[in-house]
Formats: C-alpha cells, sequence, structure tokens
C-alpha cells in the first residue's frame, strides 16, 4: 500500500482527531451509495476501499506504539465466538483488517443477515467511529437475539459512547438497566476490542 497519511491527505504529525476527521471527509466524498449507477460507481468504491484500509493501517501503527505489542482483545479471548457463523470476520477485525472483515460481511445476502451480522456489522462501524450506524445494528442485533450477553454488552457501550458525544454521559453513572455485572466486563473488552479510533488503553479483561 502507498502512504497511508497521503491517501488520507494529512501529516503523520496529525492528531488522531484530525486523522479520523480527514477520514470522514473522504468516506462522505467516496462512499459508493453517491455512485450508484454511474459509469464511475466501479472507481469510486475501489477508492474507498484504499480509504479504509489507509485509515485502518493508521489506526492500527498508533494503538501499537500507544499500547506496545498486542495486547488480549474480547475476540482472542474467544468471547462469543465458540459458535460464531463469522470466525473469519471475528479474527480480521481481531487482527484490525477491519476493511476485510466489512467487504466478507458486505457479501453476506441480506435475507442471510442474523444477529451476529448486525453484531458484527456494529463492530466494524464502531471501530469506524460512526457511533450512530454502530448503535442501529447493535440494537438490531439484540432485538433478534435479546438474551445475547455479548451483543447487549456492545449495546449497552455503544450507548455510553453517544451519551458523551451528546453532552449526557457521566462515567460514574450504572450501566442499562437489566445489565448485569458480566455485562459491564464484557462491554469494557467490546469496547478494548472495537475502539481502537477512541484511543482506549488495552489490557487483561475481568
Amino acid at each position: 500500500m502507498s502512504d497511508p497519511y497521503k491517501i488520507l491527505g494529512v501529516s503523520p504529525n496529525a492528531t488522531d482527531d484530525e486523522v479520523k476527521s480527514a477520514y470522514r471527509e473522504l468516506a462522505k466524498k467516496y462512499h459508493p451509495d453517491r455512485y450508484a449507477g454511474s459509469p464511475i460507481a466501479d472507481l469510486a468504491s475501489e477508492k474507498m476501499k484504499e480509504i479504509n484500509e489507509a485509515y485502518d493501517q493508521v489506526v492500527k501503527e498508533r494503538k501499537a506504539r500507544k499500547n506496545g505489542s498486542s495486547q488480549n482483545s474480547y475476540y482472542s479471548a474467544g468471547g462469543g465466538s465458540g459458535n460464531s457463523d463469522f470466525a473469519d470476520v471475528r479474527s480480521l477485525i481481531m487482527r484490525g483488517r477491519i476493511a476485510d472483515a466489512e467487504q466478507i460481511l458486505n457479501g453476506v445476502p441480506p435475507g442471510n443477515r442474523g444477529a451476529e451480522w448486525y453484531f458484527l456489522k456494529g463492530t466494524v462501524l464502531y471501530r469506524r467511529g460512526w457511533l450512530d450506524e454502530a448503535f442501529n445494528d447493535f440494537s438490531r442485533a439484540c432485538q433478534m437475539d435479546p438474551r445475547n450477553a455479548e451483543y447487549r454488552a456492545a449495546l449497552n457501550q455503544v450507548t455510553n459512547q453517544r451519551s458523551g458525544m451528546y453532552g449526557g454521559y457521566n462515567p460514574n453513572m450504572a450501566p442499562a438497566s437489566g445489565c448485569s455485572g458480566c455485562d459491564v466486563c464484557t462491554s469494557l473488552c467490546v469496547a478494548d476490542a472495537c475502539c481502537n479510533c477512541f484511543g482506549g488503553g488495552a489490557g487483561p479483561c475481568c
């Protein structure tokens, strides 16, 4: 891959917020939905893939610099993945290959998208910093499989993140009603695995 910073149009000395802002602007500009039916739809799709890969690489490298070698994560601990239909996607997410994980998910026909698909799609969106979209997919996963603690923990985490964004989140607030102590721990683990772009510290869970 070419220099990911050049692809994003930012300096290697740019702050994390500046990198994220540049990525979002490019994502809006080249999102395939804007070019549906256009003769340059394929070019836009390729450009979008290049932008995603560049952003993922920058985030992964910065995370590695901040935390040293690879840390234990929710996925590497096998959380929720024992009976997964998407073990390959979970593995890609664990290794920071978000664009590849998303490509596999997008290839699943709409009629075959179950609760785990929405959970993993929400995880990808969460990693990109798109909290509203991640919230929608996590909510859908919980609706389809309301007894799954993994999905509920992810929904709790993104709900708290969104509340903080809009100024209403109290970091000392108890989790949403119905969330067990196990969910709280799982939620923190999901944050560690999913949230490189927010600069969260990694470490052993529970």
